[in-house]
Formats: C-alpha cells, sequence, structure tokens
C-alpha cells in the first residue's frame, strides 16, 4: 500500500510539479486547488500528509488543516511564499512539522514528507537521496510557465560524476 499524500496549492503548474515529483518517490499523490475542495478530497482519499500552502483562492490554509484535522489524523506540512514570523508562529502553535518558503528544493519537499512518514532512506545525507533518486530516474522533468520543460535534479558529487562530467565542470 502506497503512502497517500494530498498537495494543495492554486498555482496549477506547481501543483502538478509536486505532484510529479512525490510520486516519482513512490508515493501516491492526490491535488486540490482550493481549500473547499482539498476539505472534501481528504475526507475520501484520507491522506498520510497533507502539504498546504498558506494562501488560497476561496480561505486560509490554516483552515484546511483545522477542517482536516478534525476528521483525520495526519501530518502536515506548510509551504509558502509569505515566510512571516506570524505565520511560522501559527504553524508551530497548530502543529505544522516543516515549513518550507518557496521556491524550495523539491528534494526538501520529499525528504520532509519521507521523514514524517516514517520511510526508510539509503542515506541520510543529500548525496545518498539523489543516488536513491538516480536509481529511479537520472533526471525529473519539470514543466515551466512558459510550457517548456527542464530536467531537475540532475546535480550530483564529483565521486558519481562520468570524467566527461569533471572536465566540464573544471574545464580541464
Amino acid at each position: 500500500m502506497l503512502n497517500k499524500v494530498l498537495v494543495v496549492e492554486d498555482e496549477q503548474l506547481l501543483a502538478q510539479n509536486l505532484q510529479d515529483y512525490l510520486q516519482a518517490q513512490g508515493l501516491e499523490v492526490r491535488i486540490a486547488h482550493e481549500g473547499a475542495k482539498a476539505i472534501g478530497e481528504a475526507a475520501v482519499f484520507a491522506p498520510d500528509v497533507m502539504v498546504f500552502d498558506y494562501r488560497l483562492p476561496d480561505m486560509e490554509g490554516f483552515d484546511v488543516l483545522d477542517a482536516v484535522r478534525q476528521n483525520r489524523k495526519c501530518h502536515f506540512v506548510l509551504i509558502t511564499g509569505h515566510p512571516t514570523a506570524e505565520v511560522c508562529e501559527r504553524a508551530r502553535q497548530l502543529g505544522v512539522s516543516h515549513i518550507l518558503f518557496k521556491p524550495f528544493p523539491l528534494a526538501e519537499l520529499a525528504r520532509a514528507v519521507c521523514d514524517l512518514l516514517g520511510m526508510k532512506r539509503e542515506a541520510s545525507t543529500a548525496e545518498g537521496f539523489v543516488e536513491r533518486r538516480q536509481s529511479r530516474t537520472e533526471s525529473f522533468p519539470l514543466q515551466l510557465y512558459d510550457g517548456s520543460w527542464v530536467l531537475a535534479d540532475r546535480r550530483r558529487t564529483s565521486a558519481s560524476m562520468a570524467p566527461d562530467d569533471e572536465q566540464l565542470l573544471t574545464g580541464e
């Protein structure tokens, strides 16, 4: 049985990229773009982790957290572009496990979710996490706002680089 993650994000492109990335980590992921839809989706989907945005079109993300928490026990990860002291303090008061400020590396979100779910990773270092990702896919496609695609998570340590890659970096 896959661990379930509900992503509550009003920016559709960002939400889709988060879903695709977390699914590549072996998680079952659903998206809601509005607070009311997230509350309904959480009741049906029963997520283990809810990743939610602070500002949504119809309500504040904390209102979604309160509603979901009444009917479902799950972990919460806040993603926000508004890193104010008030938002952070309220998140702590409500028991939010992790706060990520936009823009954030996708690997940080995956690391937070995996930690909350108690998923074992091959290593707790960034290199180990990247190595595990590379065993599934060499790189990860992300769609950009202009409709083009880029490959993310292509950073590698010098130990994992092919000789040609190292020459490109050093110019030798």
